[in-house]
């Protein structure tokens, strides 16, 4: 009986929300565990296709991310599960891509040292953006307000954050003037500060507010 519970249709947003998180695991050992040429020679066939097989798997989970959305807000399968676990897997997948990425072009010759320092001020610029913004969702919650919804800024600073990974993955086995890249790395990092600061003015006021209520 539980498991009839369990995979009901009104589920089927949260067992995909589930399923992207699980995976993120799987792309981080493929993307960390892969073999590494040197930049500048011809790549090595099993890092190429291992490249392939990371962009490719990482597509595939943030694919999940906009089925589970549309079919919520289509059918109105909207739950505080999902509304917990949803954008806590979007952070662990971009967290943890980012992260694989680091380990692995560090581990390689050849890599542009500047880019390996621009990744991590963007891991980092990501990291402190999220933590910000979930200690005011927290604080403006444990106020009795309701969560703001997602701005366009947010959701075009999670469609770059993948855009990006996807790219940095790609680009290399292409040619190696890695423009694509680090135009695309700096369109996420402006929006992922952007939409920080969006969120800094639309709850500071509100929070604020309350607490001159009281």
């Amino acid at each position: 009986m539980e498991n009839k519970k369990i995979f009901r249709k009104e589920n089927i947003p949260n067992i995909l929300t589930v399923i992207r998180a699980v995976l993120v695991p799987v792309f981080m050992v493929v993307i960390i565990f892969a073999p590494r040429g040197v930049y500048g020679e011809d790549m090595p066939s099993g890092e190429i296709i291992m490249r392939l097989v990371g962009a490719g798997l990482f597509g595939l989970i943030s694919l999940t991310d906009m089925i589970d959305g549309k079919i919520a807000r289509k059918y109105n399968y909207v739950s505080d599960f999902g509304k917990f676990l949803d954008p806590l897997a979007d952070k662990i997948l971009v967290f943890g891509a980012m992260i694989s990425l680091i380990t692995f072009m560090g581990g390689s010759e050849g890599i542009p040292y500047i880019f390996e320092i621009c990744l991590i001020f963007a891991t980092f610029i990501f990291f402190t953006r999220e933590i910000a913004v979930t200690s005011l969702r927290l604080l403006f919650s444990n106020k009795g307000g309701h969560a703001l919804a997602a701005n366009f800024a947010g959701k075009m600073k999670t469609v770059f954050q993948m855009v990006f990974i996807i790219v940095a993955l790609v680009e290399p086995i292409i040619w190696d003037l890695w423009i694509a890249t680090f135009v695309s790395m700096a369109i996420m990092a402006a929006m992922t500060v952007i939409s920080g600061v969006i969120y800094f003015k639309e709850y500071v006021p509100l929070i604020m507010g309350k607490n001159a209520e009281k």
